[in-house]
């Protein structure tokens, strides 16, 4: 399905909804689609979101439940 055709048919089912709380949580939706956030970085956080995204394309990366195991002995390090 291309992106007209998925518009066209959003348009019509949204269309013929009668139920007003349904249609304001749908454009609760959009609304916070069209809030777009920035986030201003410094030049050292720049830098190193680039060199993990890098590390990332190469394969080098560990699971989540790895990180929050690494996480939680940093913290636990007096």
């Amino acid at each position: 399905m291309n992106t007209i055709h998925l518009k066209q048919e959003l348009i019509h089912r949204i269309s013929i909804i009668e139920d007003i709380e349904f249609l304001n949580a749908i454009k609760t939706i959009l609304d916070y689609k069209k809030k777009e956030t920035f986030i201003e970085l410094t030049a050292d956080q720049e830098e190193e979101l680039l060199f993990v995204s890098k590390e990332g394309k190469k394969g080098n990366v560990i699971s989540q439940s790895e990180m929050d195991r690494k996480v939680e002995e940093l913290l636990s390090v007096k």
